[in-house]
């Protein structure tokens, strides 16, 4: 049944206006948090990847292309439907899509669950930005990593724009948070895993990204930080070594999103 909304204030659709990513995910409950997948594509990937869906929030111009998934929908699941105006009044900014789907948060796994028997894998470290987040999980899927560890005070991959950016790519490789205390929990942690820490930063000695003995390792983790000053002190002292991307024309860096992707396609596992 297709339910019309013609007030962005209508209180139906509070969780697509009036609760933050924070109270979205932090209920009292934990097993009824909720996420907020938007476009077509993502959600599509959500429901692909067995995600329970909440409510569907469509611009009623896209009613017809949806049919079908909104055919696949079980019956108790509400599906509405606004006009262009009251979307972007919902949303906040002029709408081009016009797809909101309310989901269920999924399980979270654990650090052990989701390095049995992964080879490469990402850990972040204070990276806030939600769109390099969502960046790197994109280049994770498409350059063969196996899993991506958070460490405390680094993003929600589950925020809307993280999914968003990320294609749902957040949804295809396993992740989880690194408990504290940080680092030296963690690095020992990957170290019994059998895994060589590997911090991406510009230190005296680095090896070049491409050095023959990192991507020959079995296991190897790569180690990203945060935007602006990069990985802290005590995490490159903790990882066995220091790896560089080498730049020219005086360019000292890439964005973190950018040296993801080129780290991780030149030691993915050959």
């Amino acid at each position: 049944m297709i339910i019309r909304i013609v007030d962005s204030e209508d209180p139906r659709i509070d969780v697509y206006t009036r609760l933050t990513e924070h109270q979205l995910r932090n209920r009292l409950d934990p097993g009824r948090a909720v996420m907020i997948a938007e476009s077509r594509f993502v959600i599509e990937v959500a429901l692909e990847r067995g995600l329970q869906p909440l409510s569907l929030l469509l611009d009623e111009r896209h009613l017809d292309t949806m049919s079908a998934l909104i055919a696949s929908l079980p019956e108790d699941v509400p599906v509405y439907a606004a006009t262009r105006e009251v979307m972007s009044a919902i949303v906040g900014f002029e709408v081009t899509r016009g797809y909101l789907c309310a989901l269920r948060r999924p399980r979270q796994r654990d650090v052990d669950e989701v390095l049995e028997g992964a080879r490469r894998v990402a850990v972040l470290e204070g990276i806030v930005d939600v769109s390099n987040v969502g960046a790197i999980f994109r280049s994770a899927a498409a350059l063969g990593i196996d899993a991506v560890l958070l460490a405390p005070g680094c993003a929600d991959p589950l925020s809307r724009r993280a999914m968003r950016v990320s294609m749902g790519c957040v949804l295809k490789v396993p992740w989880a948070r690194l408990p504290p205390p940080w680092p030296m929990a963690s690095t020992r942690l990957l170290a019994d895993h059998g895994f060589r820490n590997v911090a991406l930063a510009l230190r005296d000695g680095a090896l070049r990204v491409d050095d023959p003995s990192l991507a020959s390792a079995d296991r190897l983790a790569l180690y990203l930080g945060t935007e602006g000053t990069g990985l802290t002190d005590e995490v490159i002292d903790a990882c066995d070594d220091s790896v560089i991307i080498p730049m020219a024309n005086g360019v000292d860096s890439l964005n973190v999103a950018a040296a993801a992707a080129v780290a991780f396609w030149e030691l993915r596992v050959r």
